[in-house]
C-alpha cells in the first residue's frame, strides 16, 4: 500500500532498510528530502557504496541489470540510485524492475525517484515495488494541508508557534515549500526557544509569497476566490505589468471556452482535455469550473477578456486590474453577473 510522509518517516526511524523504494512526485523539496532520508538511512545500515543511474531516452537498462549481479568491490552492501524523471521506464525497464522485486538480492537497495507522476503511472512495475518495498507518492500539498506540514517541520526544529502565527506563515509562503523550508530554518535560529506569536513571527520572516500568475489561475480554477485575488494584488504590488498577467488569465478562459463548447455539444470532455494537454491531475479542477460556470458563464468570461485586451492596448477606457479582479472572481465563484460593466 502506498505510504504517506508520516508513515514513511516512521518506517525509516524504526525498520530495516527496504530492498526497493519508489519516491515519486513533482514537489521537488518533498521528493529530494525523502530520497536523502533513504540514502542516509542506507549508509547507517552499511550500504557503503552508491551507484547513480540517470535514465533518459537513450538509457541502456542492461547497465542496471549488470549491476544487480555485480560483486561489490569492498564486499559491502550497495545502494542503486535510479533517477527516472518521466516515471516511465519503458517495456525493458519495467520488466527489469519487476524481476528485481520478485527476488531482491540481500546486499542491494534500489532507490527509484521520479519527478513526473500521476495515477496513470501506477501500473504493474510500480505495484511490484509497492509489494516488495516502499512506495511513496508525493502529491502537491493542498492549501488545507500546509498548516499541519509547517507545524510538523517547526516542531522537528524545536520551534513552537501559535495557530495565528502558523496561519500568517501560510499566507507569507503561499504554497512555496522551498520558501517555507527556508523560513522555518531561519525561525529555528531566531526564535531561541520562545513560543512564536503572529506579531513576533511577522517581525522575523520575509514576505516570500509566491505571487505567480499560474498559481493565481490554479486558485481561480479551484474556486478559491480569496486566494486568487490576493495573488493578483501581490502581482500588482510587485510592479508586474498588466499585459503578461492578462495573457495568462485570458489563455485559461479561452481553454475553458473550448472545453465548454465540447461539453455543451455532448462531446467527449476527457478526450478534449487530453488533446489540450490538460494533465490528469488537473482535469477535475477544469470539470468543476465548467460545472460552476456553464456555457453562458464561459462566454461572458471570454467577452470580458476581449474588453480587457482592448484596455491593455489603450483602445478602451478602464482599469485592467479591476477587470482582471472581476474575471477571477467570476471564474472562481461561478457568478458571471460580477462581470457587469467589465
Amino acid at each position: 500500500m502506498p505510504r504517506n510522509l508520516a508513515q514513511f518517516d516512521r518506517h525509516l526511524a524504526s525498520d530495516s532498510i527496504a530492498p526497493v523504494y519508489l519516491i515519486a512526485g513533482a514537489e521537488d523539496l518533498l521528493r529530494l528530502e525523502a530520497a536523502d532520508a533513504v540514502r542516509s538511512r542506507a549508509r547507517a545500515q552499511g550500504f557503503a557504496e552508491r551507484e547513480v543511474f540517470e535514465v533518459d531516452a537513450r538509457f541502456d537498462w542492461g547497465q542496471l541489470e549488470a549491476s544487480f549481479g555485480m560483486l561489490s568491490l569492498f564486499a559491502s552492501r550497495r545502494l542503486l540510485d535510479v533517477r527516472l524523471p518521466t516515471g516511465k521506464p519503458g517495456k525493458d525497464g519495467a520488466a527489469l524492475i519487476e524481476s528485481y522485486c520478485r527476488q531482491p538480492p540481500p546486499d542491494l537497495c534500489l532507490l527509484i525517484t521520479c519527478s513526473e507522476w500521476s495515477r496513470a503511472h501506477e501500473v504493474a512495475w510500480a505495484k511490484a515495488v509497492d509489494a516488495a518495498g516502499i512506495f511513496l507518492p508525493l502529491w502537491p500539498l493542498k492549501p488545507h494541508e500546509l498548516p499541519d506540514w509547517l507545524v510538523r517541520r517547526l516542531k522537528q526544529r524545536g520551534v513552537d508557534a501559535e495557530p495565528a502565527a502558523i496561519k500568517l506563515l501560510c499566507e507569507r509562503v503561499e504554497g512555496n515549500l522551498l520558501a517555507a523550508a527556508q523560513e522555518v530554518d531561519k525561525l529555528a535560529l531566531l526564535a531561541r526557544g520562545e513560543r512564536l506569536s503572529a506579531e513576533r513571527l511577522a517581525a522575523l520572516v520575509a514576505d516570500s509569497a509566491r505571487f505567480d500568475v499560474f498559481g493565481m489561475n490554479e486558485a481561480a480554477l479551484a474556486g478559491d476566490t480569496a486566494r486568487a485575488l490576493r495573488m493578483l494584488a501581490g502581482l500588482r504590488a510587485e510592479g508586474e505589468q498588466p499585459v503578461p498577467v492578462m495573457n495568462v488569465i485570458a489563455g485559461q478562459v479561452q481553454l475553458l471556452n473550448r472545453l465548454s463548447a465540447v461539453q455543451d455539444a455532448g462531446g467527449n470532455l476527457a478526450q478534449a482535455m487530453a488533446a489540450e494537454r490538460v494533465w490528469d491531475s488537473r482535469q477535475p479542477l477544469y470539470r468543476k469550473a465548467l460545472d460552476r460556470l456553464g456555457r453562458r458563464g464561459c462566454e461572458r468570461l471570454l467577452a470580458a477578456c476581449a474588453e480587457l485586451d482592448r484596455m491593455c492596448k489603450g483602445r478602451a477606457p478602464g482599469d485592467p486590474w479591476q477587470v482582471m479582479e472581476r474575471v477571477l472572481a467570476a471564474q472562481s465563484s461561478g457568478r458571471s453577473e460580477l462581470l457587469a460593466g467589465a
